[in-house]
């Protein structure tokens, strides 16, 4: 796993482009998958993370961990967040009927709306909630054909500071659904510290809390 030594002296990290994805290549033609560890650095990591002009990221780790208050930070308006997608449907229905209810409807306007950004061209920060696999793959396919390529943020944060997020908007999601939430992001985490990445991806950045709030941008060349 190739660990980047960024630290505040280097106030950018820029992530490969397509002509590297999904993986360099050692010596011996083993391919390595490109993932940068920015954890356990006391906020001591990059300001800044720099993708192609086409590529999508993806934010993804548990509910609470900050993935919606990173984009709003660092993503500078190219971010498609699917809590902005239930903020709008809550105004308009969360008084006369439970969030159950209308949650398929929330989901398609979200994917409808991710979609709709997609076919811009324009490089895209994308909230992933880790449950559902085919979500990633989808977003795979949609950067390469915009000549993109797919990347990853995984904000790691303990399951107790993820639910103190939670109480700290005011909104948490069931025991079931954390639980879910949990085992996802435990696997994708172990898969990706032993260096293996979802199909499509190009690279992954491993975050702590320190290391997600140290961010200002999240940005894209060209």
């Amino acid at each position: 796993m190739d660990r980047t030594t960024a630290y505040a002296s280097t106030p950018a990290v820029a992530l490969p482009a397509q002509g590297t994805a999904p993986s360099r290549t050692t010596r011996a033609g083993e391919r390595v998958a490109v993932v940068r560890d920015l954890r356990d650095r006391a906020g001591r990591g990059p300001r800044a993370l720099l993708f192609g002009p086409r590529d999508v990221v993806v934010i993804t780790g548990l509910p609470g961990s900050g993935k919606s208050t990173l984009m709003r930070r660092a993503a500078a308006g190219r971010g498609v967040d699917s809590q902005d997608t239930r903020d709008r449907w809550d105004a308009r229905l969360a008084g006369v009927l439970p969030y159950a209810a209308y949650r398929p409807l929330v989901r398609l306007a979200h994917y409808a709306g991710l979609r709709r950004a997609l076919r811009s061209g324009e490089g895209l920060v994308v909230h992933d909630c880790g449950t559902q696999s085919w979500v990633r793959a989808w977003l795979g396919r949609a950067a390469r054909r915009r000549g993109g390529t797919l990347h990853l943020l995984l904000l790691d944060v303990p399951p107790g500071t993820a639910l103190e997020g939670q109480r700290e908007r005011g909104r948490g999601v069931s025991r079931y659904a954390f639980s879910r939430h949990r085992r996802a992001a435990a696997r994708l985490l172990r898969a990706v510290e032993r260096g293996t990445l979802p199909d499509g991806c190009a690279s992954a950045v491993l975050l702590d809390r320190a290391a997600a709030d140290a961010l200002t941008r999240i940005g894209f060349t060209g």
